[in-house]
């Protein structure tokens, strides 16, 4: 399946025709997710040139299954040059390291060799918290994301630095439990609204004591079930954010 831009008949020759490509070059933005899958075309400046598209992601959410519901999505969008990709897990170099809320088959995955060779096309893939952290953070201080989803997502940022493959879902909270235990998408369906509040305040305690960030960003679909005042430090960010920040990745090219 191709359906990114094809590269020109003939190679630039001169910084005139490098400067005019370098500004029009667009991504395709991947969010994979344990409920869903979305992407959104951004321009070089990393805005969206369209709506964000989704699907349910597949059960079981293999490596196969998800790749086609990427290249499904894609040919919902114009034509693309490469493409970032936000994966619910640790990335390095592109391969996935882990999955909890996916499937085992992912574990030593190579996502984004895989992705390059579905979609023709140049693809980076780094974990989903991190690129929402890069769409959401100042650049400034000690900066944290959360999200919450299915999981828990986590990412640390140090004067606009990735601090790489934290993972705070799995370390202990409280109660022999971990973080995602007590915060996922199933403790708030099993514990309720209210206690699962309690928790998410006493977790962002924690965090707070323990890496004395000076913002913190809190993302994700389960969000909208905040009920209580956010510290002044504090603040909820869109999910678009998630798709937006993937252009970071690519920041130095």
């Amino acid at each position: 399946m191709l359906t990114a831009k094809q590269p020109a008949t003939q190679p630039m020759d001169n910084s005139q025709n490098q400067s005019e490509h370098t500004q029009t070059v667009t991504t395709l933005a991947v969010d994979i997710g344990g409920s869903g899958i979305k992407v959104m075309l951004l321009d070089a400046q990393g805005q969206p040139l369209g709506e964000r598209e989704r699907l349910k992601t597949p059960k079981p959410a293999t490596p196969e299954a998800v790749i086609d519901a990427i290249a499904k999505l894609a040919t919902t969008q114009p034509a693309f040059d490469r493409v970032s990709v936000g994966f619910p897990g640790v990335v390095r170099h592109g391969i996935t390291h882990t999955a909890v809320n996916l499937d085992k088959k992912w574990i030593g995955y190579p996502l984004a060799d895989t992705l390059a060779q579905q979609l023709n096309c140049p693809v980076k893939a780094a974990n989903d918290a991190d690129i929402q952290g890069f769409g959401a953070i100042s650049g400034e201080g000690v900066e944290m994301v959360v999200t919450l989803g299915t999981g828990f997502g986590s990412a640390l940022f140090v004067n606009g630095h990735l601090v790489p493959n934290l993972e705070m879902a799995h370390h202990r909270f409280r109660k022999n439990q971990t973080y995602e235990e007590q915060l996922g998408r199933a403790a708030l369906e099993k514990a309720g609204k209210e206690k699962w509040n309690r928790r998410l305040e006493k977790a962002m305690e924690s965090l707070d004591h323990l890496f004395n960030y000076d913002r913190l960003y809190i993302g994700g679909g389960e969000t909208k079930n905040i009920t209580f005042k956010l510290p002044e430090n504090a603040q909820i960010v869109s999910n678009r954010l998630g798709l937006l920040g993937g252009i970071a990745l690519w920041q130095d090219q």
